[in-house]
């Protein structure tokens, strides 16, 4: 036998397609191969899905994503101001550190970019490259800042003074608090 583990009937007298054969529903008696009642259940009913149950899923999944977006941007402004803070926290440390060996701080005109330029005393330059804000815009460099020295400013998402949330001015003024020499 073809099917060693099935229970099948071989029916030699089969039966027109519109009768029932032993408790078989019409259209499966035609088949060469007739199997028992438990595996012709199994053929009526197969299981699957329907439509609503697929749009209702879908819905649910949506909404959930919704408010994991929502939830999820606040972290993210919130990391953007942080890797600002950071970077200009570095730039601090570069500027001191050349006001430490040429006994002044970089000009307007010199700017930010005079801390990756390659000098004898810094082969490599004291900073390695520029960076750029998390909103890809520069970083601003002030001499004399308007309470300090100097002072960077990073303004934030929308690259205007002023403004609150994403828009947020962070200045290295507020995270030095007055630390540095005249």
């Amino acid at each position: 036998m073809p099917f060693p583990n099935h229970n099948f009937k071989l029916s030699s007298d089969l039966q027109y397609a519109g009768e029932c054969v032993e408790g078989k529903p019409p259209g499966l008696t035609c088949l060469a191969l007739l199997c028992d009642c438990r595996y012709s259940k199994l053929l009526r009913k197969s299981p699957a899905f329907t439509l609503v149950e697929l749009m209702v899923v879908l819905v649910i999944v949506a909404m959930l994503a919704g408010v994991v977006t929502l939830n999820v941007q606040g972290y993210l402004l919130k990391s953007k101001q942080s890797i600002a803070k950071v970077e200009i926290g570095k730039m601090i440390g570069a500027i001191d550190t050349f006001y430490a060996q040429f006994d002044r701080y970089p000009t307007n005109e010199e700017g930010l970019e005079i801390l990756a330029a390659k000098t004898d005393e810094f082969p490599s330059g004291i900073l390695t490259f520029v960076p750029k804000d998390p909103w890809k815009h520069a970083y601003e460099y002030r001499c004399p800042g308007s309470t300090e020295p100097y002072e960077i400013i990073c303004f934030g998402a929308d690259h205007r003074e002023g403004g609150e949330g994403a828009e947020l001015d962070i200045t290295s003024m507020s995270l030095s608090r007055g630390n540095r020499k005249p």
